[in-house]
């Protein structure tokens, strides 16, 4: 429980239950799904949908909270998989979806509360978003590069379809639309929440086609050819970053963020 000059805030950062005693009280709920997983050689993870309901009149009882984990990303060495979808999160009767786990190579990424980036080569295109949740994913190109996963605030990034030295599209922009939340909670990322996953690349003769930059919000990077992708952040709803690959092997993609719900009244 945390509070500003004006509202109380209760958070939560894993499933519980919400009780409400000695008379019915009026809140604005935020309610943040996992964000998807990386796909391998491929898109960056959607974010999981954002869900806000506000003046919400809660009678005196017990109300459940789950909060959705993160789509799955994938080890080193694994067989090329799409990334996983989040899972959803929800305040009593209330749910925001998970987000899309990025395509694989050659494949779509996958709708969720956003969607997840299209795969690299074929030019894959990305997931769409839930309507007033999420994005769409951006689209992989023909070569190297995959498609940014859709965020909260804005669709994801497209692969620039350059052969040598190209780029793979950046996560979607998180929303900063619950900046005061942000900052009194001390949750989220600089202020936003639910950034879309950057896409994977490759290394190719020694010539990077580099990873696309996890969206505001948490959103994980993409890998280039050399390492894992990196994970969206904890209980932001964030996308995972893409894996790459090399001449020789698949680079694992990486999970998305798990999901957050807050509650707040005012004082």
């Amino acid at each position: 429980l945390t509070s500003d000059a004006t509202y109380n805030y209760r958070t939560f950062t894993s499933s519980g239950n919400l009780i409400v005693s000695g008379g019915t009280l009026t809140a604005d709920i935020l309610i943040i799904a996992g964000g998807g997983g990386g796909g391998m050689y491929g898109g960056g993870g959607g974010a999981g949908g954002v869900v806000y309901s506000t003046s919400q009149s809660l009678t005196p009882t017990t109300y459940s909270v789950v909060i959705g984990g993160g789509g799955n990303g994938y080890p080193a060495d694994s067989p090329a998989s799409n990334g996983g979808n989040g899972s959803s999160s929800t305040f009593s009767m209330t749910t925001a979806t998970g987000g899309g786990g990025g395509g694989k190579y050659q494949t779509n990424g996958l709708s969720g509360g956003s969607g997840g980036g299209g795969g690299a080569w074929n030019n894959n295109t990305g997931g769409s978003g839930t309507a007033g949740q999420g994005y769409a994913g951006g689209n992989g190109d023909y070569g190297y590069h995959g498609g940014g996963g859709g965020g909260a605030g804005g669709v994801g990034g497209n692969a620039d379809n350059v052969p040598y030295k190209g780029h793979s599209g950046n996560g979607g922009t998180g929303t900063s639309s619950y900046s005061s939340w942000s900052m009194t909670t001390g949750t989220g990322s600089s202020g936003y929440y639910a950034g879309g996953g950057g896409g994977g690349g490759s290394l190719i003769s020694g010539n990077p086609q580099y990873g696309g930059s996890g969206g505001a919000g948490g959103g994980g990077n993409g890998d280039c050819g050399g390492s894992a992708g990196t994970p969206g952040a904890t209980n932001t709803g964030s996308g995972g970053g893409g894996g790459g690959h090399d001449a020789i092997r698949y680079y694992g993609s990486s999970p998305g963020g798990s999901g957050i719900v807050i509650v707040r009244w005012a004082k």
